[in-house]
Order: structure tokens, then sequence, then C-alpha cells
């Protein structure tokens, strides 16, 4: 009589959860997930957070096998940065419109219109996209990043237009030429959301990611003086978690993807946490399901390579980033 393989779908979620963590155990394996994940994925993983910070994390536990619950370019991240470890991405379509708006290629004729300019990289970029970069900056250190720059260099900073500018102006410098890319997700949580969301919750606090595309208008908020400077701020995801555990506001709404929102009320029971757009889901995040997880142990299903010499150029970009000073608790 042949077996039947039990699926999510016929377990409860304290079965379902049991068994990935036997697995995981079976498989000398260590399960990762974005903060972006379903609460499912997020709860029973060893570590969430921002997709840096558990690259790192991918590094240095002593697991030989990473599950990376996420996308593409962080599992290849992880890759980069842990190349004698197998690495597993569940669902190997998971993707990210962000990441697909520039490649090696256009980076190669970009500088080329550029000669002698900088290239930074925000980490959510591909490896490929890495390799051809000199140094690479998450949303919480990309001013530092900027900084350690000399002031007569010219820089070319991809792939998002929105956290370049974010980093253009709170720098102010004015040699940056800044490649035209957006997360779908982030660019939708628009200002005049913002606006309308802020209006009608006035005793509510704002954390808004550089990458939403109502960035530019938080910082506009607070400087014509309709929202107290104390209300708004523009956070990492990690800045998010940090400052959640210590406010004692009431209502904070949240302009970022939605999964967030999980990591943050576990963080901190007695804040409701809001979405400023609830729609802000991203589907390549949500591709990871419990059956998809469940199989990924299983079956060893999908492991991430890249090219040795891709990935040591890469590493490189990453590692003077690094140098620059540990990004903070979730960088992204």
């Amino acid at each position: 009589m042949a077996t039947v393989t039990a699926t999510a779908d016929t377990m409860t979620r304290q079965e379902w959860a049991a068994e990935v963590r036997r697995l995981a155990d079976e498989r000398d394996a260590v399960i990762l997930a974005h903060n972006y994940q379903r609460p499912e994925i997020q709860d029973v993983a060893h570590h969430t957070g921002d997709s840096l910070a558990l690259s790192r994390l991918a590094a240095s536990v002593d697991a030989s096998t990473i599950v990376f619950c996420g996308v593409h370019f962080m599992a290849e991240t992880a890759k980069i940065l842990a190349p004698e470890k197998t690495i597993l991405l569940p669902d190997p379509n998971a993707g990210c419109s962000l990441a697909d708006t520039i490649t090696a290629e256009d980076v190669r004729a970009w500088k080329a219109q550029h000669p002698g300019a900088v290239v930074v990289a925000y980490v959510n970029t591909t490896a490929a996209v890495k390799a051809e970069t000199d140094i690479c900056c998450t949303s919480s250190n990309a001013a530092d990043v900027i900084r350690s720059i000399p002031e007569d260099k010219e820089i070319l900073f991809l792939p998002d237009q929105f956290l370049g500018a974010h980093v253009k102006r709170v720098t102010g410098r004015e040699n940056i030429h800044i490649w035209m890319g957006e997360c779908h997700v982030h660019a939708g949580i628009d200002g005049h959301t913002l606006r309308e969301r802020v209006a009608a919750e006035p005793d509510a606090e704002v954390y808004v990611h550089p990458e939403c595309g109502c960035a530019t208008s938080a910082l506009y908020l607070v400087g014509s003086g309709a929202v107290p400077e104390d209300r708004v701020k523009v956070l990492s995801t990690g800045g998010m978690l940090s400052a959640a555990e210590n406010t004692s506001a009431k209502k904070v709404l949240i302009a970022t993807e939605t999964g967030m929102l999980h990591q943050l009320r576990n963080a901190n029971s007695t804040t409701e946490f809001e979405a400023v757009n609830s729609r802000a889901e991203c589907h390549y995040m949500k591709m990871i399901d419990a059956d998809k997880l469940l199989n990924s142990l299983r079956h060893g299903t999908t492991e991430i390579l890249v090219d040795p010499e891709t990935a040591e150029r890469a590493r490189r970009s990453v590692e003077r980033m690094v140098s620059i000073g540990q990004p903070s608790r979730g960088g992204e």
C-alpha cells in the first residue's frame, strides 16, 4: 500500500509546526523568514528579520543548510555570504519587482556614461548587479555609506528611486544620479493615501519605510508643520521594530508591506498597529506557504547557486558596506 504523505492541509497548525521543526533538525537546517512572510512562516522560523540581517545569520549559524523564506535575491545574498552552505528557497519563482528593474548589463552601460563614478547598490538587488557595484547599503545605513564617499566623487545610486531621493535629501549631496526603479508595493503607498490617513488619525504616530512613494510627503507634512515632527519617523524595518518596542502611542500607522504588522504586534501588544494602505501586499513574499516550506525540508527544493566569480565580486561590495559600520538591527 502506498504511503500517504501528510500535507499542511491535513495537519493542525501545531502538528505542521512540529513536523517542520523535526524535518529541520533532521536536515541540519535553520529556517530564516523575512518580515514580510506569512504569519505562520514567521512563527515557525528559527529567526525572522530583514534580508541582510538574515543573510549574515546564514553565514554565522552552525547549520549546514539554510531554508530562506523570502525572495530570490535574498537567498542569493545568503549564498554569497555563506558559500559553503546549502541554501534552499521553497519557491524559486518568488522574485522581486524592485530587483527586476535593473540588470548587470544596465549597470555596466550606466557606468560607461559616468566614468569614475562610485556605484552604490541597495541590498535589494541580484548577485549579478552586486558584482558590478562598488559598495552596497541598507535603508538604515545608506546615508552613512554615501557620506563615506569623497564629496567630489559622482555617485550612481540604484535601484530604488525613493530611497535614493531620501538619501540625497538627508545628505545634501547633489552629485548623486538615481536609477528610476521602484518596488511596486511600496510605490503604491502614495502621498495622497498617507495624508488622508494622517488627517483621519490626528493622534497616531506614523512609521514610513524610505522605499515608499509617500516618504517625501511624510517629510513635507513635518516640514510644513501639518504634523508634529515627533509623530512621523522614516525607518527601516528594523528601525520600525525598535520604535514599536519603545512607543507608548495608542496607535501607529505603518507605511510598508503589510507582513511587517505581525512582528510589530508581537513586539507591542498595547499599541494598535495599522497599515497606511491595507492592500500593500507583496504577492512574491506570500508565495511561500506552509506546504512549500514542508516540501522544501522534505525534498531539498530548491537549491540556490551563485557563480563563484560573481559571488566573490558581490561579496566584496557587501563587505565594504559592513566595514563602514555594522548594519543596524534589520537594516532593510
